[in-house]
């Protein structure tokens, strides 16, 4: 089965940049917020890098500082390049009460379990090398109450719960104390985006003054936040949208008519499942009674494929489950069988690979019971997405005059291959709980490139085989020698 799945996979990477279209790169300036795909963790819960800063560190203790740093961080970027991610999301770094980063007690020194100014530099060095970017938050209230600023009584504060405090925004002070700020924070570090957060007190005028302000010294640096806003965010997150998204994919044989919400519109807003803030999504499908496996591999297609800023949260990858912080912040477990993270890689693949299904038009053709077909397009790419998330097979008949005369559809996921037929129409049919995406191919009968490209990778997993079995043999014979002596 595995075998199948990457002879599947590397004939469909082939068939990309052999047929339909020249690699696409995302240099750092080129791209657009629409272009990135986002990963989003906590430093704490990610890796481990460098023993030295674990003071007072309980890694069984799931509301203690648990040991992940800057340094952990980098030693584990290729996990998060593997599965095709542009933008990482760190969360809050500032020093803190909470593992989480969520009560800080500066907006200038960093937290001493997360590493110093010249880790987290190097960090964002190694970031860049990679060619990936890297976002940090800077919260703008519920802040400790044992925050410098309280204690100098730099500007106003309001208590809030749990020995947290709210910055007083009446008083003409404070923006523009948190903006010089937020500007000193943009400009120490090489930061490719700042998202702000708990900013529900603040007036779209006091945020975009504060958006202006880090704009004029930082032109091309991302500014988002994590909460709906009508302010000058670059992006920002839909609450219907991930309403809709959840509703439709935690159980099978949903009612999907939410998914209509889904226009054009929504391409520079991020889309995602859950947030490190609230319960994830596994939770709602374990308490359904449904396979958190089998359930991502279909919700991961849309996230994917759909119109928007596609948000994941650290551990989806291995389907982390959790009700409610810290139970859904786990110390991340990279022993754990990573097969959904290759899923998340291929669609990411194609993603990054396709201006056409980042920014592509989008048109909703079929939606009914949980079984969706919807269509990517623009003048040089058609894609089919067919979902079918219910619990029995599902089969939909589309014009040709959604697709296009004299074309054939592609399956990239499990290689499926669709002609027109002879009344006109393309008939997909899906088996139950699965999804497949299609690319609209000049039909002209045998396709020479692919065969070549098919028969290329039947070589490329036989020499792989041989390799393994070859490896296999010497170190058994290794073994057996070491048992004799």
């Amino acid at each position: 089965m595995k075998g199948r799945r990457l002879i599947g996979v590397a004939a469909a990477v082939l068939l990309l940049f052999q047929i339909v279209m020249p690699a696409t790169s995302f240099a750092k300036g080129e791209s657009t917020i629409e272009d990135e795909s986002i990963y989003d963790l906590l430093v704490d819960r990610f890796n481990n890098g460098d023993g030295k800063n674990d003071i007072d560190v309980d890694a069984q203790d799931p509301f203690a500082f648990n040991g992940g740093d800057f340094a952990g961080i980098a030693s584990r970027l290729q996990h998060i390049i593997d599965m095709g991610f542009t933008l990482i999301s760190i969360g809050p770094v500032f020093e803190t009460e909470t593992y989480d980063g969520g009560k800080p007690l500066s907006y200038t020194k960093l937290e001493p379990h997360f590493g110093t100014e010249d880790e987290l530099k190097a960090l964002l060095k190694e970031v860049h090398n990679k060619k990936l970017k890297l976002v940090a938050d800077f919260p703008l209230g519920k802040v400790s109450a044992n925050h410098e600023w309280v204690k100098e009584d730099k500007i106003p504060s309001l208590p809030a719960e749990n020995g947290t405090v709210n910055w007083d925004v009446s008083d003409s002070t404070t923006v523009e104390a948190l903006t010089e700020a937020v500007v000193e924070f943009a400009t120490s570090y090489d930061l490719d985006g700042i998202r702000l957060t708990k900013i529900d007190a603040f007036s779209d005028e006091n945020l975009n003054s504060m958006i202006s302000a880090i704009r004029n010294v930082k032109p091309d640096m991302y500014i988002l936040t994590d909460e709906e806003s009508e302010a000058n965010f670059d992006a920002s997150p839909n609450t219907t949208v991930m309403d809709a998204l959840r509703q439709t994919f935690a159980t099978s044989d949903p009612d999907s008519s939410v998914m209509d919400v889904f226009d054009e519109s929504n391409s520079n807003g991020i889309i995602q499942f859950d947030d490190l803030a609230g319960s994830r999504l596994t939770y709602e499908m374990v308490e359904a009674r449904m396979f958190p496996p089998t359930r991502w591999k279909v919700a991961a297609t849309a996230l994917f494929t759909l119109p928007g800023i596609p948000l994941v949260p650290y551990g989806t990858e291995i389907a982390v489950n959790g009700k409610e912080a810290p139970e859904s912040h786990p110390f991340f477990n990279f022993k754990t069988d990573m097969e959904l993270a290759e899923l998340i890689g291929n669609l990411n693949l194609l993603r990054n690979q396709s201006e056409t299904l980042r920014n592509g038009d989008f048109e909703m053709l079929h939606n009914k019971g949980g079984f969706l077909v919807y269509k990517r397009s623009s003048k040089d790419e058609t894609w089919i997405i067919a979902i079918n998330n219910t619990t029995k097979t599902a089969s939909v008949e589309i014009p040709v005059s959604k697709i296009g005369d004299n074309k054939k559809l592609r399956g990239l996921l499990d290689s499926d291959l669709i002609r027109e037929s002879d009344d006109d129409v393309f008939r997909i049919v899906l088996d139950r709980e699965m999804a497949e995406v299609y690319i609209a191919d000049e039909d002209k009968g045998y396709n020479t490139p692919y065969l070549i490209a098919s028969i290329l990778v039947y070589i490329i997993f036989l020499g792989f085989l041989f390799t393994a079995i070859k490896k296999g043999r010497a170190r058994r014979k290794q073994e057996n020698s070491i048992e004799k002596k």
